[in-house]
């Protein structure tokens, strides 16, 4: 049998840096068409490791090998030097007269920049943006992206996904962004306290995978110390609480986007609500007919909402668009030229930008938030120590007593969410807040907000997260308009989706039998319906007579092989027990919303 050999391997590679191991033992293999997610918390290593594959970093011990003459591509966290020269002329400067300007131009034109614009001009998100048209335009054998949607709208995002699809090399990427991942990914490396582990799966089978390695080396540790497993099970909570939250979290959003479709239309403009009420404690924000321009351009068009006490409300729309704006609007802090905005008396508001301006770098975290001294701080009205509320995302002491400037751009962003949800507020408001988080503490804001009992204003572009956290989205479209949908990123896509037919489709009424027969369930979902709570019922069962065998201690040292199948064995039926409960959800809402379209 021929093997492909590898374009890049570690073996048995060691890296520390002053007492913290990056990598121990570490070995990994990346093949030509190889589609790998590299996942791991922040400060991990991962970027570090993406510098070792690409040769900037050399190991301590063991073997790095690269294919001759390897012809890397590579989107790290650095920008594009603020020089005055175009992105153009720097791009040909880097790639080379190999990729035409026409090529260039195309792939600085999806990224949603002028090819004339000069580099000292750039903001942050926009030199990202160059140095990713950098890593694309060589056609390399390889690529290695690091957070390579930070600061992309949704139509590029999908625009890169379709890219790297037929994209012919190598990559390997790492991303908070789980759609991205879900979509892209065949294998996974998760770097983990400097173990590399490998999973010859995508990243939808990350989550079960980790959580069976976590425990078993919890129930491995409990015979050497309790101590040390309950620490290892505190590191890893995100993980391993993960998936026990999801369905009760996806409950609660159904529910609420249920509601929330029984007052709420999804044509026309963004009008919650259709009766006209006084501003009562109920209503936190309510907008008239509202118009914005700047410099005789509309950004703003005849747009109406009310938002309601709890409400959990979504913006997107592409770059430049008005997101920022309309959240200006919203919160007082712009003026209309057409139109009225009121908002509750009792307002008080936390906002997250990402500016980082209200950190100062020479402190730590502890001193960060306990601004008076002490070790105590206050968490919505209430004394908490400090170490403990720290903790609670996912810093240990080490890092509570490190300097900012010490620590990743993740992690201070991560200290920033801290010191705001700290704050008594009953208004959030959340500004791309997923850019250089971990999958983690994307995690732990999910529960965040899932609890917050305020009302939320989230602008991301992040799919995932949108559909963990929001009932409806306000979206900015094409010509100006702003539409509203009720649920998340995946309700708003397929009611665009079915919003969009052509005209003469649309004149036509339907036919009485397509009518009737698109007015109730056929037999085979009425049938899955049906069955699905016995399936699930198996299932659950199933799983815990697993869980049940693999609490034998003895288990493992009689028979590995057992416990290895048995490991995968639960791991499967646990996937199959989450498709199917996802699947009696969607049929649930389904009938209901059908049954109530048929009583009006």
């Amino acid at each position: 049998m021929i093997t492909t050999p590898p374009l890049i391997a570690l073996n048995n590679a060691h890296l520390t840096f002053g007492t913290r191991k990056i990598l121990e033992e570490a070995s990994l293999t990346l093949f030509p068409r190889d589609r790998v997610c590299l996942v791991g918390r922040n400060g991990s290593g991962k970027s570090t490791l993406l510098k070792i594959l690409s040769g900037f970093i050399e190991l301590d011990a063991g073997e790095y090998f690269a294919k001759p003459g390897l012809k890397i591509g590579i989107l790290d966290q650095s920008l594009a030097p603020s020089e005055p020269l175009s992105i153009l002329d720097f791009l040909k400067q880097h790639i080379g007269k190999a990729v035409e300007t026409h090529r260039l131009e195309e792939i600085i034109s999806h990224l949603e920049l002028n090819p004339q614009t000069l580099l000292s001009t750039l903001s942050g998100g926009e030199s990202r943006r160059v140095m990713l048209a950098k890593a694309l335009a060589g056609t390399p054998d390889v690529l290695f992206l690091d957070e390579p949607t930070n600061h992309l709208d949704l139509v590029t995002i999908q625009w890169l996904e379709d890219t790297l699809k037929a994209y012919r090399g190598a990559i390997l990427m790492v991303s908070h962004d789980r759609t991205f991942l879900t979509k892209l990914s065949q294998r996974t490396f998760w770097l983990d306290r400097g173990k590399l582990h490998t999973l010859e799966k995508g990243y939808p089978f990350f989550e079960e995978w980790a959580e069976d390695i976590i425990e078993h080396e919890i129930r491995t540790q409990e015979k050497l110390s309790q101590k040390i497993a309950q620490e290892t099970e505190w590191l890893h909570r995100g993980v391993t609480a993960r998936r026990r939250r999801n369905m009760g979290r996806l409950r609660e959003l159904l529910s609420l986007r249920q509601e929330k479709r029984q007052y709420q239309s999804v044509q026309g403009g963004v009008t919650f609500t259709s009766q006209d009420s006084p501003l009562g404690s109920k209503l936190v924000i309510e907008a008239k007919h509202v118009f914005k321009s700047y410099n005789e351009v509309p950004i703003i068009k005849d747009f109406s909402c009310r938002i309601l006490r709890g409400d959990r409300v979504g913006i997107l729309g592409p770059n430049g668009a008005g997101k920022s704006t309309l959240l200006k609007l919203l919160l007082g802090e712009l003026v209309p030229d057409l139109g009225h905005i009121r908002r509750a008396k009792n307002l008080e508001i936390a906002v997250f930008d990402q500016t980082q301006s209200s950190l100062d770098l020479e402190l730590n975290p502890w001193q960060t938030l306990c601004e008076q001294g002490g070790d105590q701080v206050l968490v919505q009205g209430e004394p908490r120590h400090v170490m403990g509320y720290l903790q609670d995302f996912l810093f240990d002491r080490k890092q509570a007593l490190t300097p900012l400037k010490n620590l990743s751009g993740g992690e201070r962003n991560r200290l920033l969410l801290a010191k705001i949800l700290a704050k008594p507020s009953n208004l959030l408001v959340l500004d791309e807040p997923t850019n250089d988080l971990d999958i983690e503490t994307l995690d732990l804001l999910q529960e965040y907000v899932a609890n917050y009992p305020g009302t939320l204003l989230l602008v991301s572009h992040d799919r995932d997260f949108l559909d963990r956290t929001v009932s409806h989205i306000i979206a900015f479209e094409e010509g100006g308009r702003i539409q509203s949908y009720v649920g998340g990123f995946t309700d708003y896509a397929l009611q665009r989706v079915s919003s969009i037919t052509p005209k003469d489709e649309k004149r036509k009424p339907p036919s009485p039998e397509k009518q009737k027969t698109s007015e109730r369930m056929n037999y085979k979902e009425t049938r899955e319906l049906s069955l699905l709570p016995q399936e699930i019922e198996e299932l659950s069962n199933k799983i815990q007579e697993l869980e049940n065998r693999l609490s034998d201690p003895l288990l493992y040292q009689q028979n590995p092989q057992e416990f290895e199948k048995t490991i995968h064995l639960l791991q499967t039926t646990r996937h199959d027990l989450q498709h199917r409960e996802e699947r009696w959800l969607e049929l649930l809402v389904k009938e209901e919303s059908l049954s109530k379209g048929n009583v009006s």
